[in-house]
């Protein structure tokens, strides 16, 4: 029996980047296909959600309560959710009509970092990005991607860990927060070398107090811990086949919070918690609060 339980009725074609607030004691996260932001209180239980002019990959929470920064497909744009106006911020990767904005988290200094999607063909020909707090966007020197997934950052944020799905491997690499400087790319975890015979795709990975590593595994039905050297530490069981991004939430930030999707299953195959957001309350880990931009 799994320990992950539907946070509400609701269901959702790809839940993804699920964040804590630890302000408003809210969660939020993002239906991309949808084109919708949603956010629940467990407080009163009340669940609200805006539609929004184009998918949201991702996004982040800002010094400004109710005031988002947006990864849109091809934009950041700054999102006031109190009266819904928006304000572009940069356009990203205009020039090329088969990438949009996929996974991102900001670092422990504020700064909003995150990747483009190769949604024209299996070509690796996303990129990373940091977006500063001063407003200048930089590319960073990483490999190339074509599914960028798993950005989190170590508690002293010295380290970067980031995976392409597609490659299904962890990777890792130092990072100076301050000049959005990479080095010493390597493997964190290989997917592929535990489970060969079927290996499921890494997505979004969040990082505990203890500096432990939790990723959700695309198309296993689970989501695993790993120790901050990238041994496996332990698996958990999900009641979705496509669990996709884990956040650490609550009064103590020890209910581990879950998003999944039911896109790409087919009608026979979907079950009725596919798509759902769930909580492990009272888990026995604790998260860390979320970075906020600026």
């Amino acid at each position: 029996m799994s320990d992950f339980a539907a946070l509400t009725a609701s269901r959702f074609a790809l839940g993804e980047c699920a964040i804590w607030d630890e302000r408003t004691l809210r969660l939020w996260w993002t239906d991309i296909h949808a084109r919708r932001l949603w956010r629940y209180e467990p407080a009163t239980g009340v669940e609200r959600s805006w539609t929004l002019p184009q998918r949201l990959g991702c996004f982040a929470l800002t010094q400004e309560d109710g005031v988002l920064l947006l990864g849109l497909e091809k934009e950041l744009v700054r999102f006031d959710s109190h009266g819904g106006e928006m304000v572009r911020l940069c356009l990203v990767e205009p020039e090329r009509a088969g990438t949009r904005i996929n996974d991102g988290r900001c670092d422990r200094a504020g700064n909003f970092v995150f990747g483009t999607l190769n949604e024209a063909g299996p070509g690796a020909i996303g990129s990373w990005y940091r977006y500063s707090r001063e407003g200048v966007l930089l590319r960073l020197d990483l490999p190339a991607c074509r599914i960028p997934n798993s950005l989190c950052f170590s508690l002293d944020g010295g380290t970067l860990y980031f995976a392409d799905s597609a490659d299904k491997r962890i990777l890792c690499c130092d990072y100076d927060a301050t000049t959005g400087a990479t080095r010493h790319v390597r493997l964190f975890h290989d997917l592929a070398a535990r489970s060969p015979a079927s290996t499921p795709d890494p997505d979004g990975s969040v990082i505990d107090a203890a500096g432990g590593l939790w990723n959700a595994e695309w198309g296993s039905g689970r989501i695993t811990r790993y120790h901050p050297d990238g041994r496996l530490d332990r698996c958990f069981e999900v009641p979705a086949t496509q669990p996709t991004c884990p956040a650490f939430g609550g009064h103590d930030l020890d209910t581990l919070f879950l998003t999944s999707a039911r896109a790409g299953l087919d009608a026979g195959e979907v079950g009725a918690d596919d798509g759902a957001v769930f909580a492990w309350r009272d888990s026995p880990w604790r998260g860390v609060a979320e970075a906020h931009f600026g």
